[in-house]
């Protein structure tokens, strides 16, 4: 996701797309461990992608 799509989220939204992000992540990891994945890149990006998220509800938080 890119960080415009994630501002324009509510925070319910965010949380949801959050857990969502976290399990794919923790599921693409265990995958990876077991064979490797066509496109490691996956990892990376989904990881990113969490912390944007995780980053922008915690701004919302705070202010």
């Amino acid at each position: 996701m890119k960080q415009s799509e994630i501002k324009e989220l509510s925070i319910a939204d965010l949380q949801e797309k959050l857990e969502s992000f976290k399990k794919n992540y923790a599921e693409l990891k265990m995958v990876h461990t077991i064979s490797p994945l066509e496109k490691p890149m996956q990892i990376r990006t989904i990881r990113k992608t969490v912390a944007r998220l995780a980053t922008e509800l915690k701004k919302r938080e705070i202010h």
